[in-house]
Formats: C-alpha cells, structure tokens, sequence
C-alpha cells in the first residue's frame, strides 16, 4: 500500500493537510482554560452539522460502536423492547449489540440492498398497543451495501402509528456527507464518528440527544460508566471532560465543522452526490450493477459494487492494494466476495475519484473480467465535464 494514493474505503477517509496539522498539536491541560476554547465550538459546530436546535451534543472518546452503546446504555433498561431491520452487516451489528445488554429484538429482515421497511415498521408499531417497543433502530447508510434509508419515512410512519417510541439512528457513514435533519426528521439520537465526512483519525463518538432522549436517561436502567451521558453533561458546564479527553481530534473536529460550514452542507452534499454519480456511470460503463436495488436506494458515500457470479470480488480488493497500492472496500457479511466497495466521501475530488475509476478499471482487467480500459473513465469524465459546466452556467 502507499501513502501517495487516496484511499477508496468508506472509512476512515482522506484527511486534508489541514486537519493533520490541527490533531498534530502539543500537550495541553484539558483542564485549562484553553481546553473550553476547543470544546464549546466543537460541540456547537456538530449541532448545525446535525440541523438540530435543540438537540445536546455529547463527544466521547470512542468510534462509532461506542456511540451505539451511549445510545442504548443512556435510555433504556433490561428487557426493553427495540424494532430493527437487518439490511446489512451495520445493523446486524447493532442488532447484536441489543442483544448483549439483555434487550429484547424484533428483527424486520430485509434483502441486502435494500432499505428499511418503513411500512412494516408501521404495522408492528400499529400493532404494538400496548408501547412495549421502547425504540426504533435506523441505519441511514448502510455501508456494508451502498444503500441510503429514508429516515423522514420511518419518523412519519411512526407519526401515523401514533407510537412515542424513540428514533435512534445511526448516521457513521451519512453524517457531514450526506443531508442530516435532525430535527425535522424527529430524530431521538443521531450517532456518527470522526472518521468518515469529519475527515478525521477514527477515535471520536459523536452522538446528538433530543429532549425526549435525555429525559428517558431518567429512568435508564442499563448499566454505564465511561458512557454515561449525565457525566459528560456536568463536565460539560464546568468546561471540561470526566476523564482525559482526546484533546487533538476534539481540536481537529473544531476545525473540521468550521470547514463543512465554510463551504455549505448544501454544497458539501452537492459535491458526495456529484462524486458519486461519477463513480455509478463508470460502474453502467462497466456492465455491472450496484448491490443497491434501485437508484433512491444509492448512497452518496460508499457503491458496493457486484461482479458476475463465480468471481471472487475479494480479489478486486487484494489485487488492488499489492499491485497498484490502492485500498478498495472488501464484501461484508452476506455479500463477502459478491461485491467490492468503492468509498467516495470526506476529502475528495473529482479528479481523485478518477484517479480511483481508473485503478478499479485495470484491477478488473487484470483479473480477466470483461472490461475495457477507460470505458468507466469516459463516462465519468463526461459526466464531470458536463456538470462542470451545468454549475458555471446556473451561476
């Protein structure tokens, strides 16, 4: 593998030089005055990443899956009830996660490559009179197949259900590269990392709280220390962390939103879409599908990319990284070998993502698949071009 290549995974992504520089600092006492200028706009620069008013935002020392157990640990208790949909290998994990802390799962199984069922959540929340569901799991993207849930569609069937069960979601690979509403979308938890649209090292758990979230941690029975929110909470007011904060990636995170914030999330979105776009024309030039099933189903983030049956996608992969020093996402869970990732979020540009088509292109050429070299490329490139263009004349 190289350092002079950009990563093609869905995570941890590219770091601009930039953002290096701001975690790359000297020690400093996380109990100093100085420590509350790197915390407080922090925390504020999340809150508008997430479209949230009124939402608490609390930063842990953690990834992702650290966020989903604040998440449950902080809200629900032994035996408690949750409704999830298992369309991937993320929310198999999280499922899984339930499980071992004592919680009771109603599993919706969907095809990977598909989205959640919010029509069926609605009829086991219809059907659930008696509010035994205590929470509703959402994975917005799943980045084991490439596919983008539509969360606004679990929050109204909910709605038309009636039912006061809280709406976490997981946002790791959605969060600062794809559109988030928080609170338009009724969101209970929203639970993200530093490593993907942040563009950051891994090692921060980021996760936003409604009101009805922080007062159902009340009555939350589940046992936590290092995840407990209320400690966080008082700290927090005190300028300051229960324990020793990761004090260079709080400083990059800072950095981080004020940038996201600079450029637009309009544009920020605008920009994984049309990234994204260019690598799904390549993939149709290339004669091969996405794992996603429908096109309001792709992810702007991460296309999971299938390949004929009787080859190894895996291969993609390894043969990738020996020969041109390139990382692409391998196949997880159901799909292990059936497709190969090519992440497409945080720092990235047209003109690396070509860099990342073109790679993918002679991979496969390699390997003996029927593709021929620049036909991705092309269409790519076209599609670029004529956007390039399309934006010039609109301004």
């Amino acid at each position: 593998m190289s350092f002079q290549n950009p990563v093609f995974i869905p995570g941890p992504t590219n770091m601009p030089e930039v953002l290096r520089k701001a975690i790359d600092m000297p020690t400093l006492d996380h109990r100093s005055p100085l420590f509350a200028e790197i915390l407080h706009p922090a925390l504020e620069g999340v809150r508008k990443v997430l479209k949230t008013e009124t939402a608490k935002v609390f930063i842990f020392p953690a990834s992702g899956t650290g966020g989903w157990e604040t998440a449950l640990t902080n809200t629900l208790s032994p035996g408690d009830k949750v409704l999830a949909a298992r369309n991937g290998m993320f929310s198999q994990r999280w499922i899984d996660m339930c499980r071992r802390h004592g919680l009771e799962v109603e599993v919706v199984e969907a095809r990977w490559g598909e989205g959640i069922p919010a029509a069926r959540y609605e009829e086991i929340l219809t059907a659930d009179k008696g509010h035994s569901i205590k929470a509703v799991l959402a994975t917005h993207n799943e980045t084991a197949t490439g596919v983008r849930s539509d969360i606004a569609a679990v929050r109204r069937a909910m709605d038309r259900a009636k039912h006061p069960a809280l709406l976490f979601v997981d946002g790791v690979s959605s969060i600062a590269s794809m559109d988030f509403r928080m609170d338009e979308w009724g969101v209970d938890i929203a639970v993200t990392g530093s490593q993907k649209g942040f563009m950051l090292p891994a090692g921060l758990a980021i996760l936003g709280f409604s009101g009805k979230a922080m007062r159902a941690g009340e009555m939350a029975a589940l046992p936590r220390t290092f995840f407990d929110i209320r400690d966080m909470e008082k700290s927090y007011a005190a300028n300051g962390y229960p324990y020793t904060p990761a004090v260079g990636l709080m400083n990059g995170l800072k950095l981080s939103t004020q940038m996201l914030l600079s450029e637009g999330l309009d544009n920020v979105f605008a920009r994984h879409h049309r990234i994204a776009e260019g690598v799904r024309r390549a993939v149709d030039a290339w004669g091969l599908k996405l794992c996603a099933i429908s096109p309001d189903l792709f992810s702007d983030t991460v296309s999971a990319i299938r390949t004929p049956d009787g080859f190894n996608a895996t291969d993609v992969v390894s043969h990738a990284a020996k020969k041109y020093g390139v990382a692409f996402g391998t196949g997880l869970g159901e799909v292990a070998g059936k497709v190969f990732r090519i992440g497409h979020l945080g720092s990235l540009t047209d003109v690396l993502t070509l860099s990342g088509i073109a790679t993918a292109e002679m991979v496969m050429a390699d390997l003996g698949l029927p593709i021929r070299l620049g036909s991705g490329v092309a269409a790519a490139q076209d599609y670029y071009r004529n956007e390039s263009k399309s934006k010039k004349a609109a301004a």
